[in-house]
């Protein structure tokens, strides 16, 4: 099993500057309130998970909008950089390396390194930077949670497991099914 570790600094709190200086090395490299998370290169059905979910929202996305794949940072402030498995953005927000602008979606598949770390942690700084919509597949108990943005917290606005349907309206109509989604 693959585990997450966090890099501690003694004289002070890691910054997205010095992300700049971390090898490319596969690993994923994500700063929060200043804490260097680094996670292992995800697992198979991970990225099955996060093609096939690509695909769904591609195919349903508005012009005005555009999806993206991790790694992509969303880097709030200076102390956080976070890379959602995807984000779904207004046409324009994102700039030349990242995205600054809080993201209209962002998804999260979970993993035995990430779960704690996507269920709470990122749930919580998504809602603090604005992030309208969050969801999470879990691909072990194949189900898909859904969270929106009100009044600066996430109320849960959807679940589904195995073949159930769940459509979501925010941030457009989509209509999932877990279990196609990790199915080969």
């Amino acid at each position: 099993m693959s585990v997450m570790s966090v890099m501690p600094r003694e004289k002070h709190d890691w910054t997205v500057a010095d992300l700049e200086e971390l090898p490319d090395d596969g690993l994923r490299y994500e700063l929060i309130d200043g804490a260097l998370i680094v996670s292992p290169a995800p697992i198979p059905v991970h990225q099955r998970v996060i093609g096939k979910l690509f695909k769904l929202l591609e195919a349903a996305c508005p012009p005005e909008l555009e999806v993206f794949l991790s790694p992509l940072d969303f880097q709030p402030n200076q102390r956080t950089s976070v890379q959602p498995d995807l984000l779904v953005v207004r046409e324009g927000d994102m700039n030349y390396k990242n995205l600054a602008v809080a993201p209209l979606l962002a998804v999260e598949v979970l993993s035995p390194s990430s779960k704690r770390r996507d269920l709470m942690l990122k749930h919580s700084v998504y809602a603090e930077c604005g992030v309208a919509a969050y969801w999470v597949v879990d691909p072990e108990e194949v189900s898909l949670r859904a969270w929106q943005l009100v009044e600066g917290y996430y109320v849960d606005v959807g679940h589904a497991s195995g073949e159930q349907p769940l459509t979501l309206t925010q941030p457009y109509p989509v209509t999932l099914i877990p279990a196609q989604l990790v199915r080969r």
